[in-house]
């Protein structure tokens, strides 16, 4: 670079400094807004004068450095931008990068006083991180810019990022004059420059002091102090510290600390609990401003919480309240870690990061840039403070297994779950404190590489949530449950949502609720399984089963285990039968139900003697309080948080009496509460109907125009290779991706088997961005290929279905009341090649028919109540 030399409009500083250099950040330590004034107002007044481009970068508080009566306000090189701190640290420096672009090189800059961002920001990291960002792109763009700090408002750390970063940090004093005492000037060196400097001549002139006693007897005058505790602590400390002692003087009957007291409260809960209005409403009635010091306390880093550690935390409060039940006897204690959202941020700044995080921001790059940045946070390390503060909380739990979990910022808030979208990942924890530590790191690492997964990014792209700031937050959480030998897993866990979508009897209760559960780890729970099953309950009547005989509720159990493996330091899965086998299961008869039928079958097969088992968890539903505690507890939940609420759990038994829920996550559950009415028409005639079901469907009533049906044709599907399957995949996304979904239409998909299956001899593997925009989406069972559908409902994947009000029906027209007309689809005019030309090819297994080229319209009718639903051809009006 050719460091042309500019003015600073003190010919007796530039002398000092050596002048100014195009490339230079030059960053001012001072008592008051005012020294800094005089010194950015000489030098936007010779840019001026020497055909310069200034540019004013407005956001602080304090009054503006340049007067609005100022003749530079009018002169035609000088331009003012306006910014809002309060938007967030990614959108504020996003918008300042932006600028800084569009104004090209060789201009000069003069930025409010940084230390106003804390007000907003309320940390010194984040104010460190954005002019640890925008400094060195202001110096490949060669350009001179001017910053300010409030001496003693920072921490040494950040102070000590500021002077790695700029090329220019000076120190300034003033009484009656002013003292320059530069500390750094990159690239420059003088046998005085780094002396302190005296201003003479109303501050024009500047003289080094040289001699030893009056640099002493100046300086004791400032009162220059290096050990300062105020400067050890990071802003966001002394926040904290601040709101104790002010806490504690309410505490004591001072009335203007209780002022202060309601003051502090909704300042913390800004920046800590998140944006959401309807979350922060709610944090208001059940939080308290000792509960948020609390969250300190467990806090890594700073920043918010995010929403699943706000979830965990308001569900406990809102329980704490309800002075109608005890819950304190029946809740499990948690003693989570929180690692702030600021810490993300900071991550990927420290990791090179950042500038591909804003060329991601642009639509072309959004994808392509998303799998730079994943490989760059699979390799990134962290800074000294945060690892010590990790290691600090592995010392803590010891060898406890753990579960990294995401809390983003956007994440289990009311309208956006998330659900499924962001990784959580289990550490089992064993080991030396180095080996935990590098497991931990790697956890950590893959939780903030799933915010670029690009199932994540489609959600956010659909809900319009693309240029949203999103921060990442983690939960770290002691795993709930006890050792089983070498295995550790909870008895219990499950999914329990306040609003049942699945009732199959008219005299069910949707309100009462439901879950879904298994033995272990909760992870059968909320992924939809390719060959396993969990237990639905409706806690209204929790004995009953959708199930119609013992043969099926045996098939349609759960027969594998989810625990964590202590010797070999994994998460892993186990046959229910071997934990039986090995006495690992207690009080097995709680659980499950001995199966003489089996039994006898092993043993006229000459096997050796063993004990079947298989789970119904029928004792535990019928013979303890746990489903009536689980139905109050989503009940109270809900009342306070006025919307259905979706959470996970696990139970520990110590006897069947005597149990323990540990409430892992509460969410709004993104359900559409409506009780439309809806008649299916009566007489349909047979050769009307596309296809009925009287049997397993979820969601609300629905009386749909149907604009388009694709119909992926079982046996031609089943009969394709793996790799061919997933091209059916790719192409089902692509018809997806076409659909117009006008009010009152809406298209139906119908396939083979579990969409969304991972393995597609069981299914089609289709990711959930690739089918979010059709209305209905049908499961055909196939046994000859082996496609067996199935209602899983709780996981992540109907979660999905839910939030989008998709609904879902299965077909199998082995069961009374299903009707599936195949020889519809065969005489009609397949229309795939008319809305993808080059799919030809896939004709024969991938239909598409359009209403619009039919005489008929199509409707299609569900009554949820009654568990029906019928697709069928009505005449055009």
């Amino acid at each position: 670079m050719n460091y042309t030399r500019a003015s600073s409009g003190l010919p007796s500083l530039d002398r000092i400094l050596n002048d100014l250099r195009f490339g230079d950040n030059v960053v001012w330590q001072v008592d008051s807004i005012d020294s800094y004034r005089f010194f950015a107002s000489a030098f936007m007044k010779e840019a001026l004068q020497s055909g310069k481009r200034i540019v004013y970068m407005r956001f602080g508080q304090h009054e503006p450095l340049v007067s609005p009566h100022s003749e530079m306000i009018n002169h035609k090189d000088y331009y003012e931008y306006k910014l809002d701190p309060g938007v967030g640290f990614e959108t504020f420096s996003a918008a300042i990068h932006d600028i800084i672009t569009n104004e090209g090189e060789e201009v000069f800059y003069v930025f409010d006083c940084l230390s106003d961002l804390l007000a907003e920001w309320s940390t010194d990291l984040m104010a460190g991180n954005f002019f640890y960002v925008t400094c060195p792109y202001l110096f490949r763009l060669k350009t001179i810019a001017y910053f300010a700090i409030l001496r003693d408002r920072h921490s040494y750390q950040t102070i000590a990022r500021i002077r790695d970063t700029t090329q220019i940090l000076l120190d300034v004093f003033q009484r009656d004059y002013f003292c320059v005492h530069p500390l750094k000037v990159w690239q420059r060196y003088s046998l005085t420059m780094f002396l302190p400097h005296i201003s003479t001549n109303g501050g024009v002139d500047f003289s080094p002091l040289t001699s030893s006693a009056d640099v002493t007897e100046l300086f004791s005058t400032f009162e220059y102090k290096v050990g300062k505790t105020e400067r050890k602590l990071d802003y966001w400390d002394r926040l904290f510290i601040e709101t104790a002692e002010i806490v504690k003087r309410a505490g004591e009957g001072d009335p203007e600390a209780r002022l202060e007291e309601q003051k502090e409260f909704e300042r913390l809960l800004k920046v800590v609990i998140g944006r959401d209005p309807k979350m922060l409403e709610i944090a208001r009635r059940y939080f308290t401003v000792s509960d948020l010091l609390q969250i300190k306390t467990r806090l890594i880093g700073s920043g918010f919480i995010g929403g699943k550690t706000v979830g965990l935390l308001l569900s406990r409060a809102i329980l704490a309240k309800d002075h109608g039940y005890d819950w304190s006897k029946v809740l499990e204690s948690h003693d989570s870690f929180y690692i702030g959202s600021d810490v993300y941020y900071t991550f990927l700044v420290e990791n090179d990061c950042w500038h591909l995080r804003l060329e991601q921001k642009k639509p072309e790059n959004f994808f392509t840039t998303a799998i730079l940045i994943k490989d760059k946070i699979a390799n990134g390390d962290f800074p000294g403070l945060i690892r010590d503060q990790f290691l600090e909380m592995l010392e803590y739990f010891g060898q406890s297994p753990i579960i990294v979990r995401s809390s983003s910022l956007l994440e289990d808030s009311f309208g956006n779950a998330f659900a499924g979208k962001y990784e959580s990942v289990f550490c089992a924890n064993q080991g030396s404190l180095t080996e935990r530590y590098e497991r931990f790191v790697e956890a950590v690492r893959q939780v903030y590489a799933s915010t670029m997964n690009e199932d994540a990014l489609n959600y956010r792209l659909q809900r319009g949530l693309a240029q949203s700031d999103e921060q990442m937050a983690l939960l770290v959480q002691r795993v709930s449950g006890s050792h089983h030998q070498a295995y550790f897993f909870p008895d219990v866990a499950g999914v329990a949502l306040s609003h049942n979508l699945y009732v199959w009897r008219p005299d069910m209760d949707r309100t009462a609720g439901m879950l879904r559960l298994v033995l272990g780890l909760g992870t059968r729970a909320v992924n939809r399984l390719e060959d396993d099953y969990a237990r639905f309950v409706p806690l209204d009547k929790p004995e009953l089963r959708p199930e119609a005989n013992l043969e099926e509720q045996k098939a349609h159990s759960q027969h594998d285990v989810d625990v964590i493996d202590l010797e070999k330091n994994s998460f892993k899965s186990v046959a229910f039968q071997y934990l039986v086998s090995q006495k690992m299961v207690s009080p097995l008869s709680l659980f499950a139900t001995r199966d003489y039928e089996q039994q006898v079958t092993a043993n006229m097969k000459g096997s050796s003697p063993a004990d079947y088992w298989y789970l119904d968890f029928n004792n535990l539903l019928q013979q303890t309080s746990f489903p009536a505690v689980m139905r109050r507890m989503l009940h109270t939940l809900q009342t306070a948080y006025g919307y259905p609420v979706d959470t996970e759990f696990t139970c520990n038994f110590r006897t069947p009496s005597n149990f323990a829920i540990n409430l892992l996550q509460c969410r709004p559950f993104q359900v559409k509460c409506n009780e439309n009415r809806v008649s299916i028409p009566k007489k349909i005639p047979e050769d009307q109907i596309i296809f009925k079901t009287s049997g397993r469907t979820m969601g609300e009533n629905l009386e749909l125009r149907v604009n388009r049906i694709v119909y992926i044709v079982p046996e031609n599907y089943a009969a394709l290779t793996q790799s061919k399957k997933y091209e059916v995949a790719r192409l089902i996304g692509k018809l997806n991706y076409l659909i117009d979904s006008r009010d009152g239409f809406g298209a139906v998909l119908l396939g083979p088997g579990r969409w969304g299956s991972s393995i597609p001899s069981l299914g089609i593997p289709v990711s959930f961005a690739e089918i979010n925009r059709f209305a209905v989406l049908g499961e055909i069972a196939f046994q000859t290929g082996g496609f067996v559908p199935e209602l899983s409902y709780g996981t992540h994947f109907f979660q999905n279905l839910i939030e989008n009000q998709i609904f879902y029906l299965m077909l199998d027209e082995t069961s009374s009341g299903t009707l599936f007309r195949h020889q519809f689809f065969q005489e009609q005019s397949n229309q795939l090649s008319l809305f993808l030309p080059y799919a030809e090819p896939w004709q024969p297994v991938v239909r598409v028919v359009d209403s619009s080229c039919l005489n008929e319209e199509i409707r299609l009718h569900t009554e949820v109540t009654r568990q029906k639903a019928v697709c069928w051809l009505r005449k055009r009006s």
